[in-house]
Order: C-alpha cells, then structure tokens, then sequence
C-alpha cells in the first residue's frame, strides 16, 4: 500500500525515488469539474490525436469492424467495448470540452511546483479513458507523473523496488515494454487502487501497468520532465541524462510514453 505525504516537506524528501506514493488532499488536489467521462469519449474520440487499442477476447475480426467504428458508433454503444484509449495533446480540447483546464489545473500545478523551488523542462496533461478490461501496457515514462483518478476505478501496479524488477539503463532503452508484465512475486508489487479523487505521485522512469476495475474509467496524468528540486535531479532521470551524453543524437526526444502506453 503507497504511502500517502501530507506536508511539502514529506513531498520535497521524497520526490525523486521510488516507491510510488498517494498525494493527500491536504499538500495538494487538482481542482476541475470534468464532463463525464461519456461526454469526454464521445469528443476526444473523434480527434485525430487519440489513440485507441481495442481489447479483450472477440475475434481480430470484431476487433477490427469496431476499430474502424469506433469513431461513428453510438458513444453508448462504445462504452460497452473493451478499449483503451490515450491521448496526449489536451491543448487541441482547451477550446471544447476540457475548456477551463488550462488555468483552473495546469497553471496552479506549476506554481505549486515552482513555489517549492521546483523546475522542470516539460509539463503537460495526457487523457486515459478505458471500457470495461480496459488494461495498459507494461511500461515506463520518460517522466514523472502526477496521476488523477477522475471518474471509474483502476488499479495501479508498480514495484516497492523497482531497481530490482528494471534497471534504470534498461529502462531508458524502453526493451522491455510489453502488453502484459513479467512473472513476479505479489510481495514485490506495490498495487494502489485508484478510486475518483485520488491522486498518485508516479516516478521517472518506473516500470508500471495499470488494470481498469469499472466499466468506464478516465484518468488524467500532469506528466513533468526535466524536473529539478535546487540543483537535483531524480537517480533514474540521471540515468536517462546519462545516456544522453553516450548518445547525443537522441537527447530531448518527444517523451516516449507516446508510443509504449
């Protein structure tokens, strides 16, 4: 079970490391009345910027028929499907659905950053909706993330030592993604079940998959790269920095989250 910091002190102690921990109301909730989730998906699916992958046991036939429905069938219709869908450039819904978003969240997320002696080089929201099944891939981000359970429930697993199960140089190369996570012991997995208000803080670089439990769900990620508390950086950032030296030729690439989820 994560723990759950409560004071800026317990957050500027504990920021860069894993395991991953709740964020309790008291140091800091993001504040942002959201259509329904149903409301959401019927918009975001549409945009040609979402990303979706269905899922679950019907044949590649079925599959493939919602596939190529899914942006025309009856949002109601939809919902019933087994899908995941992500999307990572919520600036494209500021002027429609998520209007307000921009200042009411992301604005008061950096001067709670920047208030605690906080930079960073990137900040920006990505969208996660899934149906019932919904599940992610096994994978890390290039980021640190603040993770927002808005409506429906989901699990997120991740491990207490995470060094243990990807090293910090594997987990740069982004080789080991994968649909689902490999063979490990219960006692090694850190899992926090998300329900609608919570808030998870989840570190750079770590090794996490995340299993929807409702029938729809939507969660909201305030992802920051290049974050830096007076001088320091995260261990598992400096690796990725690292391998930047070692190949400079890749340095400051889109965060590659985009691609593995």
């Amino acid at each position: 079970m994560p723990k759950t910091l409560t004071t800026v002190a317990e957050f500027e102690e504990l920021w860069p490391d894993p395991p991953n921990f709740r964020i309790g109301p008291e140091l800091y909730r993001p504040d942002f009345e959201f259509p329904s989730a149903l409301e959401v998906l019927d918009v975001v699916r549409r945009d040609e910027e979402a990303r979706v992958t269905l899922l679950g046991a019907d044949s590649p036939a079925v599959r493939t028929a919602r596939t190529m429905s899914f942006e025309r069938a009856p949002v109601e219709e939809v919902a019933t499907w087994s899908f995941r869908l992500a999307h990572f450039n919520l600036s494209r819904l500021y002027g429609s659905v998520l209007s307000g978003f921009q200042e009411q969240v992301m604005v008061p997320w950096r001067m709670f950053l920047a208030a605690q002696g906080f930079t960073w080089q990137r900040c920006a929201p990505d969208l996660f909706i899934s149906g019932p099944g919904g599940s992610s891939t096994y994978h890390a981000d290039q980021s640190h993330g603040l993770v927002w359970q808005v409506e429906g429930v989901k699990t997120f697993h991740s491990y207490v030592s995470p060094d243990d199960a990807v090293p910090a140089d594997l987990a740069v190369s982004g080789d080991f993604t994968a649909e689902d996570p490999p063979p490990h012991d219960d006692a090694d997995r850190q899992d926090a079940r998300m329900e609608p208000g919570d808030v998870l803080w989840s570190h750079f670089l770590t090794p996490h998959w995340v299993s929807g439990e409702s029938p729809l769900s939507m969660s909201v990620t305030l992802s920051v790269g290049g974050l830096c508390h007076r001088g320091r950086y995260a261990e598992r950032e400096t690796a990725l920095r690292r391998h930047w030296d070692r190949h400079p030729d890749q340095a400051w690439l889109t965060d590659l989250r985009n691609t593995r989820y």
